[in-house]
């Protein structure tokens, strides 16, 4: 492929997760998404099947670094496991900032099209739940060495985790402040040490989002 020609889908990815944050799934066209990453009006077919294959697209995109955050604060072997949990969050507290605190491109989309689209609600789960069996990964370790209590479910708290923020994201975007972000991450990390869910309770057996 020429080499105008990637660059011309690395633009469409980049403004279409902008736009996708700003406007939603339906509220953007295909023309504007043109005119934002000033490509050609060919270009949009030559890179994507169609708007949902360009969506789904900028999902894998915007997990791409997701998991760089993930990488970076779960393998920081400095900081103790659940710093390291916590960590991750802030770190994503930071890109929402850099994008004038627009919550998250998951929940967003998943609020929009999930009831619409099998598709879509499949495949944000799916990402959900992907950063859940990271984080889990993290507070097992931390079980595992007497920092959470020894009948704590990591799975479970990492999903209650995964959820509590989507709602904190949200909020964080009413208010285009990072205000309900840092509320939840108090509370979270307070309540996670405290009383945590463990294995049989109801929330053990939950699914990870």
């Amino acid at each position: 492929m020429p080499k105008d020609d990637r660059d011309a889908g690395r633009r469409l990815l980049d403004a279409g997760l902008t736009l996708l944050l700003e406007q939603g799934y339906y509220g953007v066209g295909v023309q504007a998404i043109l005119d934002a990453a000033q490509a050609p009006k060919g270009s949009f077919y030559h890179h994507f099947a169609d708007k949902e294959d360009f969506a789904l697209q900028v999902i894998d995109d915007y997990m791409v670094g997701v998991h760089q955050a993930l990488d970076a604060s779960q393998s920081d072997s400095t900081r103790p496991p659940l710093d390291r949990v916590r960590h991750f969050f802030e770190l994503v507290v930071s890109g929402y900032e850099s994008e004038g605190y627009l919550g998250c491109l998951l929940g967003g989309l998943g609020q929009e099209l999930s009831g619409a689209s099998p598709v879509f609600a499949e495949k944000i789960d799916w990402c959900l739940a992907s950063i859940g069996g990271r984080l889990a990964a993290t507070l097992e370790t931390a079980r595992a060495e007497g920092t959470l209590p020894p009948d704590t479910d990591a799975a479970a708290l990492a999903s209650l985790l995964v959820n509590c923020w989507e709602g904190a994201a949200l909020r964080s975007r009413l208010v285009r402040s990072p205000e309900p972000l840092a509320q939840m991450l108090q509370f979270a990390f307070t309540a996670a040490v405290m009383c945590p869910p463990t294995v049989g309770s109801a929330e053990g057996r939950a699914r990870t989002p």
